[in-house]
């Protein structure tokens, strides 16, 4: 009887060892994670989404910027010059703020939307951005945004 039921405990301690090592990418995870396979680079987004306004899929980027008041947001390189905003499905995590300039891959849902000057300017004080650059946001604007379920900050 003690075979049997060290061997069931043995086997068991094996799926999980198993299940744990092939499922994401390495790395701190947050939220999902990201599991492993067909991460695109932050350029290739808007050609993967083609005419779709949403797109689910998973992409890598690099860190620029992180929301200072709790890390609820961040942004990513773009090769245009200007970042991409990352936002975490239903604020279900957040990130740490010291991770500017660190590659992260991410799983969720890429988005062409317009940001209301309300919402630029709440973007911008949570930035702590200076009053005067705050108050010249007068205009929505087009971009591409991203929610992710799951973010890895790759090692």
């Amino acid at each position: 009887m003690k075979k049997i039921i060290l061997s069931l405990g043995f086997l068991a301690l094996s799926f999980y060892a198993v299940a744990q090592g092939t499922t994401g990418i390495p790395g701190k995870s947050f939220g999902n994670g990201v599991s492993a396979g067909n991460l695109l680079p932050v350029s290739k987004i808007e050609a993967a989404m083609g005419n779709q306004q949403t797109a689910e899929m998973k992409i890598t980027g690099e860190v620029v910027e992180v929301c200072k008041k709790k890390g609820c947001w961040m942004t990513l390189k773009t090769t245009s010059g200007e970042s991409m905003r990352i936002t975490f499905k239903d604020y279900a995590f957040f990130m740490p703020m010291d991770i500017v300039g660190k590659k992260v891959a991410l799983d969720g849902i890429a988005k062409k939307q317009t940001i209301s000057v309300e919402t630029l300017r709440h973007y911008a004080e949570d930035a702590h951005k200076p009053a005067a650059e705050i108050a010249k946001i007068n205009a929505p604007k087009k971009e591409l945004a991203f929610e992710a379920k799951g973010v890895v900050i790759l090692e």
